[in-house]
């Protein structure tokens, strides 16, 4: 009987995030998520910011490429997010 409750709760619980609102936004009738704006601007801002230290001939500060481009990408993105979206 615990065990039950325990899940039914669960499941109220997990149901209840989809009850507030969707997380899109609407452009020209067209409904798109939030995180679809977030990650283009985390990309674009990530460019900015490699065409700007290419420029000042400091691209070794972010030396792993393959780990700090992905991170930074996500690290904007997600304050993009809480930025516009929280």
């Amino acid at each position: 009987m615990k065990h039950r409750l325990l899940l039914q709760n669960f499941i109220i619980f997990q149901l209840s995030g989809c009850s507030a609102h969707s997380p899109s936004v609407n452009i020209l009738g067209a409904y798109f998520p939030d995180w679809l704006f977030c990650i283009s601007g985390g990309c674009l801002t990530s460019a900015v910011i490699n065409i700007s230290l290419k420029n000042f001939r400091r691209s070794r500060w972010l030396s792993p490429y393959i780990l700090t481009y992905p991170l930074l990408i996500a690290f904007l993105s997600m304050g993009f997010w809480i930025l516009f979206f929280y």
